[in-house]
This record gives structure tokens, sequence and C-alpha cells, in this order.
């Protein structure tokens, strides 16, 4: 059975824990379905609150004020991580004490993808675990700083592309494309420009659909 080439447009927010749960639970598909197909993955942005202030909001203030209080937070914190430990994908919800403006953080993947693929997706799943995870500022501009060196990036460009506006009306007209097409929530995982997977879907879901399309391509040859 031949291998089927996709591409997959991952469609996210960085400080959307769905979006988190989202692409390892693709991942994990992904290697379960490697036998019949190869995914070259891209990584778009979203902005969940493009108004939040340079600063960031607080955490428990900005959630509790969405989800009706600190303890609807709280519950809220603790379904994520059940889900998180079933597949076995780190999560500290609890550490995080900002709530940013993701606009950087998009820039940053947008230049680690110049660079390629592979770049790309490691700076996308390291600002994922520096929120996620470490409780890092992600719109802290020295923390993506360090967090663009780390995974083998240029620090010192990345420092001054940063205290530029290089590609900010990019990353909004990207966002803006997304709209257009109908994304009006993230996650979503856009394979082959024509098929649309939303939502953080189970691993047996992303697996089914992938096969549906491999086949579909196969069928099409």
């Amino acid at each position: 059975m031949s291998v089927q080439s996709v591409e997959i447009d991952i469609i996210s927010d960085i400080v959307c824990p769905w979006c988190y749960l989202g692409q390892k639970r693709l991942q994990l598909a992904l290697e379960q379905v490697a036998d019949v197909v190869q995914a070259d993955i891209s990584w778009k942005p979203y902005q969940l609150e493009p108004d939040a202030p340079p600063e960031g909001f607080d955490v428990m203030g900005f959630l509790g004020a969405k989800l009706g209080g600190v303890d609807a937070v709280k519950r809220s914190h603790q379904m994520l991580a059940d889900l998180a430990a079933e597949i076995g994908l780190p999560i500290a919800l609890e550490k995080a004490t900002r709530f940013p403006n993701t606009l950087d953080a998009h820039r940053l993947i947008l230049w680690a993808g110049i660079i390629g693929s592979e770049m790309q997706d490691k700076v996308a799943r390291a600002l994922f675990e520096a929120n996620f995870v470490d409780g890092l500022d992600v719109g802290d501009a020295a923390t993506l700083a360090s967090i663009a060196s780390a995974c083998g990036m240029d620090k010192e460009k990345i420092e001054q592309k940063l205290a530029s506006n290089a590609d900010r009306d990019h990353i909004l007209g990207e966002i803006r494309n997304a709209q257009r097409m109908g994304v009006s929530g993230v996650p979503c995982f856009i394979v082959d420009r024509q098929y649309a997977i939303t939502g953080a879907q189970s691993v047996e879901v992303f697996v089914n659909s992938l096969r549906q399309i491999a086949e579909m391509k196969r069928s099409a040859e």
C-alpha cells in the first residue's frame, strides 16, 4: 500500500490548551498511520485574545471572568490535566500567571518556518511547553528570544526582529484569511487545503480521518 503525502496546516494559538492537546493527539495519530500517510506540517496563526495588552492579563482574573469564577477555572484546569494525562502530555496550568498577547510568538513561529518545517515544528512545540508546562510568559520578548535560541535560532537576530514591527501585518493578514475561510475557533487542522478537522479531536478521530483522506488520494491516482 502506497504512502500518501499530505500537507497539514495547524491553525492555533499557543495560549489555547485545546490546541496544545490537539497537536499532541494529531502527532500520536500520525504515528499510527505512518504506513499510509506522510505529513508535512505548517503552523498558522490565530489569536484568541488579539486585544490583550503587551503585558498580558492576570490569568486567574481573565479566565475567571470568562468561565465564571476561580472555581470554574480550577475545574477546567483539572479536566484538561486529566485529558493530557491520558496521552502522556505534560501540563501544569497552575504555574502560569499571565495570559499574554501572542502576536510576537506567532511572528517567531513564522520566522522559524522560513528556516524549515522542522524548525517551525520545534519552536511551536517549545512555545506550548513554555506556556503550559513551565508557566513562562510567552508574550515577553526576552522569553521568546531565549526559546528561539534554545531551538537553534539566532538569538540576536530574533531580538532585533522582535524589537521591530517586522511581519506583524503578515500575521494579522493570515489570521484574517483563516477567518474568511470560516475558522472561528481553534485548533483547526486543514489537510491539503480542502479537508478541515476542527477541535482537539480524539486520536481515533484523527486516525480515521487521515486514513480516509489517504484512501481518497490513492483512488484519485
